[in-house]
């Protein structure tokens, strides 16, 4: 077999950091290679050199036996290479043909859109990829927009394809569908490298798997000399458990309730039809449901970025419907959001600002008309230490921490505010599984405390592992609820394509 990329002694450091450290790599023609490692072990740093975004300190790379200096995307996609990133690289106000299309020319022209767009559909068919391609990127769902960017790689027919956590925000069906994408692929002699914390579809996908720790190649195997403990072990050094708890004993009063909700979404159709329910304190409901049923709109709401249209939410009693971002949060409601990036740090603020972000106006932080430095930079050590960051220093800009690290700053935020109230949604998404397991433990951490606990997730094994109670919610309507143990997995796989529950007896 051709060994199609070669990354020799590849070294890459930033001030105070060495991320990756004389890490030799390849992949052969037709061959789908895994990254697996803890957030923060390198992977996208070695994929970025790969790509063009990062020059390497040392080393060398070798594309079809030619070696090479990459010093940017576009001399990487003229050697064949495209990437779809982790974190979104597209145009908020431009449509999704204009996005897949963007920077691509023909014949020395600029690409003719319409007929652009019949070869988007032709894509978009064939890969089962489909989206609205007149929608403007801001009115997609999270996962929507995941589409797109592996739509843009796919339309520039690259030989060798980066997958940077590509299916974090698929549903299983999509996930099928995308792992029959890389099969054919595959059987075109594509290389693809395939980046993921889950480890179930890299012993599915893979012909070889290589393990970084800490910047460097600790391991290499293959789906068939290993299974999931293994592979844990080697990205963490360590055994790793999945947290399961146990019931509530002390669940309380109702905290939150929600009451004929109906919300619209950002393009104007209903996407919440008149649910009710309640959270209790010392209390995890979880919510279940496929990507789009929803769940985007009733976080909104919730946090207060939204309006419904009818309904009401009461928190302690006390009616917040309409109220601000800020009252909100001053109430003790604290949210983990679905899109870190967007919506759960600012990008261009260090991380001690981040940190404050939400406490910039309270003492000792802030006294009269002038901030205390002093005091936020040490608050804001603490806070780092504490919740295990991964970090040289609190004054680097917070976008340049891996996902991982970035979810610990909006966490170590949060619950530095013990919070009476959270909604955590897509919690772990995307995380290695040592992150997930730490973040999981703080959850259940917080319910013990007392606080009641709304969680969204698109994975069904942390609902049932983490959730008191289940709601399942599909077509912006609620299918029923669940104690934990109450369902099995396929029955809320039924509830969560259209089936109410007191009609599953029927269908069993």
């Amino acid at each position: 077999m051709e060994k199609v990329i070669v990354m020799e002694k590849i070294t890459k450091t930033f001030p105070g950091v060495i991320a990756n450290e004389d890490i030799d790599f390849y992949a052969y023609r037709g061959e789908i290679v895994s990254l697996l490692g803890e957030n923060g072990a390198g992977k996208t740093t070695l994929m970025k050199i790969l790509y063009g975004l990062y020059s390497k300190t040392s080393g060398n790379i070798y594309i079809k036996g030619k070696k090479v200096e990459i010093r940017s995307p576009k001399e990487a996609i003229d050697l064949g290479i495209g990437m779809v990133h982790q974190h979104f690289t597209l145009v908020n106000p431009f449509t999704v043909v204009e996005n897949i299309v963007l920077g691509m020319e023909e014949n020395g022209f600029i690409l003719e859109l319409d007929k652009a767009r019949e070869k988007v559909i032709s894509y978009m068919d064939r890969y089962s990829l489909h989206v609205d391609q007149d929608c403007r990127i801001d009115q997609l769902s999270v996962g929507e927009k995941q589409r797109v960017e592996i739509l843009k790689v796919l339309f520039r027919n690259a030989d060798i394809l980066i997958l940077d956590e590509a299916t974090a925000v698929l549903t299983p069906q999509e996930i099928k569908d995308l792992f029959k994408t890389l099969k054919i692929l595959k059987s075109e002699n594509k290389t693809i490298i395939f980046i993921s914390h889950k480890l179930n579809e890299v012993l599915e996908i893979s012909d070889r798997i290589v393990v970084l720790r800490d910047g460097k190649v600790v391991g290499e195997t293959t789906p068939f000399s290993s299974d999931k403990k293994s592979l844990a072990k080697m990205m963490v050094g360590k055994d790793v458990i999945d947290v399961i708890s146990q019931k509530s004993k002390n669940i309380g009063e109702a905290i939150l309730e929600v009451k004929n909700l109906s919300v619209l979404s950002e393009r104007g159709h209903l996407a919440l039809k008149g649910i009710s329910f309640h959270v209790k304190s010392n209390e995890i409901l979880g919510i279940a449901g496929v990507s789009g049923n929803g769940q985007k709109e009733l976080e909104d709401v919730l946090a207060g970025i939204r309006k419904p249209i009818s309904g009401e939410i009461y928190f302690n009693g006390k009616n917040i419907t309409g109220k601000s971002p800020k009252s909100i949060i001053d109430l003790g409601i604290g949210r983990i959001p679905e899109d870190r990036m967007e919506n759960g740090i600012v990008g261009d603020l260090t991380i001690y600002e981040n940190l404050l972000i939400e406490r910039f106006d309270c003492k000792p932080y802030c006294t009269s008309l002038f901030l205390n430095y002093k005091e936020i930079r040490k608050y804001a050590k603490e806070l780092v230490k504490e919740f295990d960051v991964r970090t040289p220093s609190i004054n680097i800009l917070t976008s340049k921490l891996s996902g991982g690290n970035i979810q610990k700053v909006i966490l170590a935020r949060i619950f530095s505010r013990s919070p009476k109230f959270l909604l955590a949604s897509q919690a772990t998404r995307g995380l290695d599984v040592g992150a997930t397991e730490y973040i999981h433990g703080k959850l259940i951490e917080a319910r013990e405390r007392g606080c009641g606990i709304l969680l969204i997730s698109e994975d069904l094994d942390e609902i049932i592992n983490l959730s008191d109670r289940i709601l399942v919610l599909y077509g912006g309507e609620i299918m029923g609820f669940a104690m934990r143990d109450e369902l099995t997995r396929e029955d809320i796989g039924l509830m969560m394509t259209g089936t109410r529950k007191e009609a599953l007896s029927e269908i069993s």
